[in-house]
């Protein structure tokens, strides 16, 4: 007889082994896109991450750091190992938690298990744990240092820990069990909450153990007895303590006038000593279930102690220190995660409800010289109580998520949403498109990894409807819906032979799938595919999946008597799945060979003159510049300024501190001119006869405080205006000339003065920083935006700076009207991207680049386009045509599909006389886009951004191929456009020139 707990310790190892080793050989090499870069340096450094932290995330991977043996350059590397490793582990939990499942529901005990049922056990474990070591989402996550590996490893150690848990006869032996149970939710909160939306499924357990005959009341009452100790950590003690302490020591301080510290310290002594004196009482008195709770309580706050990090390391001022978390005051908005705004959940407006009043909410506090101050108010809108509902779901006032709102729907504009829309968009959009869409992804098939791409069945595979374009893209992966039939098996094989441990994981799945889609009330568009986010309910799954081997062998077992054989027959039979899910999604997954997230923060870098301010957008703009300067030591002379922290007081705060080898930003404006709650917003109010105002003069009345700028108050708040929009900055020209700012040809183009002109009707804090910042600076450092935050400020300046590269150099010199390119200084920014720019990877096929490599990669390529354009007007045709075919080699078709910067190079390689190069781009790209127009129109598709780009892409070549003699190719390529699109007319959007 097989000695089963050995067997199942081993194979569950061996299942470990090989997860951990598939991650390991895909994990990506450097810091990813999106969070990871942040992750990354501010775990090599512990600073501060974007709210609300993961300080026990930052420990472990600062610890595997040190792997990297004092080389920065695989700092990232041995971080993402981490991640495989807690991935592994995972995996590893999985696999036991499948094998106790299936304990439960052979109704048999670990001493008692047979060979047979040895064998199914482990053959259910085997393939359900392997089928989601290869899921889409969960191996995404587990190649990068991001939170959701280590967030997911918690998750399974929980879950398993509560079915171990269920197997402990000896009551003392169940209450360490709890206690550990309680230490790990704990810990865990230092990393993600998931782990918390656990607690109501894992009730049941408890329920089902204690009552032998359970009922639905009882079913009803152990959930919400869950739900309430999730309310209990989630809002009481991890937000509710530091509130409490924050109230208490705003009393001790303002009101009784005992120094800052007093407040707290006597609410941990409180805290503490009653938490003591409970637990005293409950062993005096033999209370061993307030005894159990009071030790999980308080093993859930050692865990939940982690957080003292973020204050400690906050306290001391480093380069990335996001909110500032220094005082309770802060820490409690920090954790609240305040700047994110605010999303309603059971009650809340229509999109399209008025504001009919807006009042003052609760103060806002900081910490001034002796006291916390009231800086402001929070706002609290009111809105038409008629166009309100229960459950909101079409919610955001945003103009665009309007748009998408009435498309989604089919409302005209104008046409009131009814609360059957409201369902419509929650079934629809949330469950259907932001949930059941993603499930379907990791258990039938992914079309490709171009945004918004929808899920395969298994007619998919048989069926040659797709166009090459999709077919070629690595990430269009088919299972055939396999591990959806076997889960589903597996399902129903457990409802009926095991309905409480069914009860439990349909709870585990739905909690951590449908209901936290309901929570997350999701607004209409992502910046990015949210799919990782239920990682937890596809876990759910995979357990299903591997208790649909046990049916199988169950079945088998019936017809021959024989489960021994039955068992590794049905293991046999379905482990195509999980090979068949590696097949198709290793190519997708493996992340070796990739560096364009940090090459491309390099090349940024390279962009810029020493000692430069370079303003950044988006997280992908800003994060990996983050690491390479952080972590790698990269330039780290210039000032990464990311401008949506721009209109926060504590970001503007650290800028006027050293960081690293950059200097301070020169303001002229104090503090008390950019707290919070001051100046946040200043209205342009366009006075009669000033038709503009200087820039310095203006700056100068709003650091006096200006009677003069005052508008009327609303309640206790004032506000300050702009009298024009129209800021005008004197410029030394002379001085500008003489330090040599101006490029050579531009002297001619030069101004005295600058028109730094608001946009719209308002001024944000950020963009009256930047005007003090431009105004101050008074060229003595060089300013630099990127494209993203050069399209994002509220100031009208394009006309005033000068492409370098990737990057935007604010100069006194004007672009000349009707002048239809930007302003570039050619023989820089060919050295940068000849010399500096570094593409690593970029040119091999065989590497993978997601939709977000894609777009970085226009990015650079239109960058190219920009620098041949001038180039041309240089009649320098020499250069141009070289830096053209550069970027044609280090950034192929064959490993990175031409797009829309590739077919505006068209013209230009036929300028340059490389009527080829230009011929194979229009044949490679109108090909793609006649399939793509196709197989929108044949599937019945809206037609989104690429299709409208493929359209305008076919409009733009027959003209130019006119023109340069290419009848025959113009001829069909037209052909082809009307037969799919009907008559051409009117212009291209891909024009340049």
């Amino acid at each position: 007889m097989l000695d089963y707990k050995k067997v199942n310790n081993l194979t569950g190892w061996l299942v470990f082994l090989v997860a951990t080793m598939v991650y390991v050989l895909t994990v990506e090499e450097t810091a990813s896109f999106w969070d990871p870069g942040e992750f990354i340096a501010v775990s090599y450094k512990l600073q501060v991450p974007h709210p609300p932290g993961a300080p026990f995330f930052l420990l472990i991977y600062r610890m595997f750091a040190f792997f990297a043996l004092g080389d920065v350059l695989q700092v990232a590397f041995w971080m993402n190992i981490a991640s495989a490793l807690f991935s592994g582990l995972t995996i590893l939990f999985l696999f036991w938690s499948i094998t106790l499942f299936g304990q439960k529901l052979f109704q048999i005990k670990a001493e008692e298990v047979s060979k047979g049922q040895t064998i199914s056990l482990m053959g259910a474990g085997l393939i359900g744990a392997l089928a989601y070591t290869f899921t889409d989402s969960f191996w995404f996550s587990a190649v990068e240092s991001e939170v959701y590996a280590m967030s997911s490893f918690f998750t399974a150690i929980v879950i398993w820990a509560f079915l171990k848990w269920d197997t402990i006869e000896d009551p003392k032996e169940e209450n360490r069990w709890m206690i550990f149970i309680a230490y790990l939710v704990g810990l865990s909160i230092g990393v993600h909450l998931l782990n918390l939306v656990t607690l109501p499924a894992l009730a049941l357990i408890y329920y089902f153990k204690k009552y032998p005959n359970p009922n639905l009341k009882g079913g009803v009452l152990a959930l919400a007895a869950g739900g309430l100790v999730l309310i209990v950590i989630n809002n009481i003690i991890i937000p509710g303590l530091p509130s409490l302490a924050g109230s208490i020591e705003i009393f001790f301080v303002n009101s009784i006038g005992l120094p800052f510290g007093s407040g707290i310290v006597f609410f941990s002594a409180a805290f503490i000593g009653a938490l003591i004196y409970g637990m005293l009482y409950s062993i005096k008195k033999q209370k061993v279930v307030l005894n159990t709770i009071l030790l999980s309580l308080t093993f859930v706050l050692i865990g939940y102690g982690s957080y003292a990090l973020i204050v400690i390391r906050s306290n001391q001022n480093p380069v990335i220190n996001e909110n500032a978390p220094k005082d309770i005051i802060s820490f409690v908005s920090y954790l609240k995660r305040e700047q994110y705004g605010y999303r309603p959940l059971l009650h809340g407006q229509y999109f399209d409800a008025e504001l009919i009043d807006q009042k003052e909410g609760a103060p806002i506090y900081v910490k001034g010289k002796d006291k916390y101050e009231v800086v402001d108010y929070a706002t609290v809108n009111v809105y038409d109580p008629d166009r309100t509902t229960i459950l909101p779901r079409i919610y955001s006032t945003q103009e665009r998520h309007k748009q998408i709102y009435r498309s989604k729907l089919g409302l005209r504009e104008g046409q009131k949403p009814t609360f059957g829309d409201n369902l419509y968009f929650m079934f629809s959009h949330q469950l259907g498109h932001m949930y059941w869409r993603y499930f379907m992804w990791n258990f039938s098939g992914r079309e490709s990894d171009y945004s918004d791409a929808p899920w395969l069945g298994i007619s998919d595979f048989f069926t040659d409807k797709f166009p090459d374009y999709i077919k070629e893209n690595k990430a269009h992966n088919n299972y055939l819906m396999l591990p959806l039939l076997l889960g589903l098996i597996g399902l129903f094989f457990q409802a009926k032979n095991d309905p409480k441990s069914f009860y439990v994981n349909a709870m585990l799945f739905l909690m951590m799938g449908v209901i936290l889609v309901l929570y997350l009330n999701s607004p209409p568009v992502e910046p990015r595919e949210r799919d990782y986010i239920y990682v937890g309910s596809f876990y759910a799954f995979a357990i299903w999946i591997g208790l649909g081997v046990l049916a199988l062998a169950h079945w088998i077992g019936k017809l021959n008597k024989n489960l021994a054989f039955a068992g590794m027959m049905a293991t046999l039979i379905t482990f195509p799945v999980p090979v068949l899910m590696a097949s198709q999604n290793w190519d997708d997954h493996n992340r070796r060979g990739r560096f364009l997230s940090v090459d491309s923060a390099r090349n940024f870098l390279a962009s810029c003159a020493p000692n430069a301010i370079l303003f950044t957008g988006g997280d992908n703009d800003t994060f990996p510049l983050w690491y390479v300067q952080e972590v790698e030591g990269f330039r780290t002379d210039v000032r990464v300024v990311v401008l949506s922290y721009f209109d926060t007081d504590w970001y503007v705060e650290q800028m006027t501190r050293q960081a690293n080898e950059s200097a301070p930003l020169p303001f002229s404006l104090e503090f008390r001119n950019y707290r919070k709650g001051t100046n946040d917003v200043l209205y342009v109010m366009d006075r009669q006869n000033l038709e503009a105002i200087s820039a310095r003069e203006y700056l100068r009345l709003l650091k006096n405080e200006s009677e003069l700028l005052r508008l009327s108050s609303s309640g206790r708040s004032t506000y300050n205006m702009v009298p024009s929009r129209n800021l005008i900055l004197d410029v030394d020209i002379e001085k500008a000339y003489n330090k040599g700012l101006i490029p050579e040809g531009m002297e001619g183009i030069m101004v005295d003065q600058m028109n730094l002109r608001v946009k719209g009707n308002y001024l944000t804090k950020g963009n009256m920083m930047l005007i003090d910042l431009i105004t101050s600076n008074n060229w003595e450092r060089p300013i630099y935006f990127n494209n993203t935050s050069l399209a994002t400020i509220g100031l009208d300046i394009e006309d005033y700076v000068v492409m370098e590269g990737l990057t935007y150099r604010l100069l006194p010199v004007r672009k000349p009207q009707g002048m239809r390119t930007e302003l570039v200084n050619t023989d820089l920014a060919f050295e940068n991207v000849m010399e500096k720019f570094a593409f690593r990877g970029m040119d091999d096929p065989n590497n993978y680049f997601d939709d977000e490599y894609r777009r970085f990669t226009s990015n650079h390529r239109s960058a190219i386009n920009s620098i041949a354009i001038a180039l041309l007007d240089e009649d320098d045709l020499d250069r141009a045509a070289e830096i053209l075919k550069y970027s044609l080699k280090v950034m192929p078709n064959e490993a990175i599909p031409y797009d829309l910067a590739s077919g505006q190079m068209v013209p230009l390689l036929f300028e340059v006389g490389e009527d080829d190069l230009a011929l194979d781009i229009v044949e490679k790209l109108s090909h793609k886009s006649v399939q793509m127009l196709e197989f929108y129109n044949r599937e019945n598709r809206d037609f989104d951004r690429e299709a409208m780009i493929s359209s305008e892409m076919l409009k733009f070549f027959i003209p130019l191929l006119d023109e340069r003699g290419y009848t025959e190719l113009s001829s069909q390529i037209r052909k082809d456009f009307e037969r799919v699109m009907g008559p051409i007319g009117g212009g291209s959007m891909l024009d340049r020139r």
